[in-house]
């Protein structure tokens, strides 16, 4: 899908810089995955201490199965 976006000159060089890559693109792109992994990532943060485990449970048990 081509698209054209205003992007901050200076933001992008310095994320090219660090991240190393060889074209504006793949910089966007690679900053694009990054930042769908980190919401993702604060989404299954967000359940921590919110499921309730079985006690009995006994995952070495299923392993023999």
């Amino acid at each position: 899908m081509a698209t054209n976006l205003a992007i901050n000159d200076e933001l992008l060089k310095n994320a090219l810089e660090i991240g190393g890559y060889r074209s504006k693109k793949d910089t966007v792109n690679a900053a694009l995955e990054e930042f769908i992994q980190r919401r993702r990532s604060e989404d299954v943060i967000s359940l921590f201490g919110k499921v309730e485990y079985d006690e009995n449970y006994d995952y070495k048990e299923m392993r023999n199965r």
